[in-house]
């Protein structure tokens, strides 16, 4: 570039006298004489530029009109955002909702809220997803579910891992639930049941069986206790209850129940064992008690045996009731769904820590065998 004196402006050479910039006229250059500038030609460029800087433009604002247009769903997870088994229920959802035309960031705004197996938090995260206000929620657990109805009745509320939602209040029925609450049980009281006959099957010797339970976080346990009074006899065990509010009364319950023989341990299902699984397991394993859980988690942990509904299933499921419902069906006019996979799976090397010989029918049973 020159300036008007015929100088470049970088080094100082004196530049021909031709292209010196013309700063009278505005223009990068001075018109060789005996040539004339075709206006039409600048402004064709100048609207060319305009509308590639309109170009850059459109689709920044498209996509912000487009984010403020999303649907938004609200979900709040019984579970602490750090939750290892979190991230594939999470992963199960979206992709079902992808799969029917939803995606986070275009078309949909997720909302996620974890209430840490902790029932004042769970009622705070209610509150805040109500206000928001999402169009439907996604509850995970009886507690939640709980706690939302008591902030709406309006608002869709589409559930999993919940038992017994007639029982609990939660819909009139299975099949015309009505109200604004719908979704996926995950277990049934006649589950207890089969708690106590694999854990007989893989632990013959046990006569004595202490229920973990929580009820502030599993209100339904009641109805899983009288299935297990009417099971217990057939399999010649005795249960016994054995509430705990926290980490500490845990290890002390499960301590003080193990020191007799023939005793087990049957973790019943919940938000709080879940969140304190690791505890439960590494004390059960300390006092060689055989034990037996809802989900395959617990055994891939370290636990013995489970035997409960495909979790990651559920969620994958219950994205289809958030597309009905976004596209204009009522919740109540929804059925409540039962699960449809169940998990079988043993820890043989657990197993072996106990002194256990597993049988090999229960092996060819297993969906998961950890080795």
């Amino acid at each position: 570039m020159c300036d008007a004196s015929g100088m470049a402006l970088s080094s100082r050479i004196p530049c021909p006298p031709n292209v010196i910039e013309n700063t009278d006229s505005g223009l990068p250059f001075k018109p060789i004489e005996g040539y004339e500038i075709d206006e039409s030609v600048m402004r064709r460029r100048e609207f060319i530029t305009l509308l590639g800087g309109a170009a850059v433009a459109w689709p920044l604002d498209a996509r912000a009109q487009q984010v403020e247009s999303a649907r938004r769903i609200g979900v709040l997870m019984s579970s602490a955002e750090s939750d290892p088994e979190a991230p594939p229920r999470i992963a199960a959802f979206q992709q079902g909702l992808e799969k029917l035309g939803w995606t986070a960031g275009r078309n949909i705004r997720i909302d996620y809220r974890w209430g840490a197996a902790d029932p004042a938090r769970m009622r705070a995260h209610a509150a805040e997803l109500v206000r928001l206000p999402s169009e439907v929620i996604l509850a995970v657990s009886s507690a939640v579910v709980a706690a939302l109805r008591q902030e709406t009745s309006s608002i869709p509320i589409v559930f999993v891992q919940v038992a017994e939602p007639v029982a609990q209040g939660f819909v009139a029925s299975m099949a015309r639930p009505g109200g604004n609450v719908t979704g996926f049980t995950n277990i049934e009281p006649s589950l207890g049941g089969k708690w106590l006959e694999v854990l007989k099957e893989i632990a013959p010797q046990v006569a004595q069986v202490a229920l973990l339970l929580n009820l502030e976080t599993a209100p339904y346990t009641p109805l899983f206790l009288r299935s297990i009074e009417a099971a217990a006899p057939s399999f010649a065990i005795k249960p016994i209850a054995s509430p705990a509010q926290n980490a500490a009364e845990i290890a002390q319950s499960i301590e003080a129940f193990a020191g007799a023989p023939g005793r087990g341990l049957v973790v019943m299902p919940g938000p709080f064992p879940a969140r304190h699984r690791d505890l439960i397991i590494a004390t059960a394993a300390k006092h060689r008690l055989p034990a037996v859980y809802e989900y395959r988690y617990f055994v891939t942990g370290g636990g013995l045996i489970s035997y409960g509904a495909d979790a990651v299933d559920l969620y994958r499921r219950a994205a289809a009731y958030i597309d009905r419902i976004l596209r204009g069906e009522k919740s109540g006019d929804l059925p409540v769904q039962a699960p449809t996979k169940f998990e079988l799976a043993v820890n043989l090397k657990t197993a072996k820590a106990l002194g256990l010989t597993v049988p090999p029918t229960l092996i060819v049973r297993a969906d998961e065998v950890i080795e």
